[in-house]
């Protein structure tokens, strides 16, 4: 499974390197799963329909609802069609993923199962309303779109608060509702980075997540005070090395954000990335912030300035 995560994401391997024991087997695991039915939903190779019932199907065996022989013929056509190796490794290893999942423990299985039940909804609503479009469609409403961050995204906060609560002694000094509020937010926050830096392609495959009139300057600011609470969540855990891998992706979505703001139309061209060497820079700082929260804070606030 090492293997298998690390191929798929670099950022977020280093990250649940550095997660206490206890939790690096369950995340794993979720992160696995969320990113197979992604690539069931991703594969526009293959008619929507097809993705729609594939994924539908992928779903119910992961809630332990149906056997996997019963995805294992229209699951080899979707690994053919991948280009990236990575992805097409992980879909022929689904069975022994789905094996992990079958033998882990009961409290964790179920949080995972329901995690996944609810990504996959979000899933589910981008191939109905997005599915082919011959036009750009767009999102009707910002209620939609909050929909959207928090069915894909947000509801991880609220799975990975779970988890550290129940297997660490120790896991917060806020008490777990708050923890759920900021790690909803969270999750909010880094998916809509995700969107307003991907908004020039996905408008170049028919789907728009900004409904009409809204600006993205407005949403920009809203993922910027999501990524703050992050940062928040991210301080008031009391383990340094939690600390460090749960505020890895809001100080990088920070130093996003700042780009974002300083490229303007050319998001429309061309995606904006924090690049691999500010990427390093940025481990190493965060490392050494990860001793204080008061520190991790100030480095939060450097990154999301703008630079000459």
């Amino acid at each position: 499974m090492k293997a298998i995560l690390k191929s798929v994401s670099r950022s977020f391997y280093l990250t649940l390197r550095f997660l206490p024991r206890p939790l690096r087997q369950p995340i794993s695991l979720a992160y696995l799963l969320a990113r197979a039915t992604d690539t069931v939903a991703d594969t526009a190779e293959i008619a929507a329909p097809i993705r729609l019932t594939t994924l539908r199907l992928l779903a119910r065996v992961i809630a332990g609802e149906e056997e996997f022989k019963q995805l294992a013929e229209p699951l080899r056509n979707f690994a053919a069609r991948q280009r990236d190796p990575a992805e097409q490794k992980l879909i022929e290893n689904l069975p022994e993923i789905l094996g992990q999942l079958a033998a882990s423990d009961p409290p964790d299985r179920a949080d995972i199962r329901a995690v996944l039940e609810t990504i996959v909804r979000g899933q589910e609503l981008d191939l109905e309303r997005f599915g082919e479009p011959t036009t750009i469609v767009s999102l009707r409403t910002a209620a939609e779109l909050d929909e959207y961050t928090y069915l894909v995204a947000g509801c991880v906060g609220e799975f990975w608060t779970k988890l550290g609560f129940r297997h660490l002694q120790r896991f917060a000094t806020l008490p777990p509702n708050e923890m759920a509020i900021l790690g909803v937010a969270y999750g909010e926050g880094l998916q809509l980075i995700n969107v307003l830096r991907d908004r020039g392609a996905d408008q170049r495959a028919g789907r728009d997540y900004l409904p009409p009139g809204e600006s993205f300057e407005k949403w920009l600011d809203q993922a910027q005070k999501k990524i703050a609470a992050g940062v928040d969540y991210s301080a008031a855990l009391t383990s340094r090395r939690m600390r460090f891998a749960t505020a890895l992706p809001a100080l990088i979505g920070a130093r996003t954000i700042a780009l974002l703001r300083t490229a303007g139309a050319e998001t429309r061209e061309r995606k904006i990335k924090v690049p691999r060497s500010e990427v390093r820079k940025i481990l190493l700082a965060a490392l050494l912030a990860a001793g204080s929260p008061i520190a991790l804070r100030a480095l939060h606030q450097r990154l999301l300035a703008p630079r000459r």
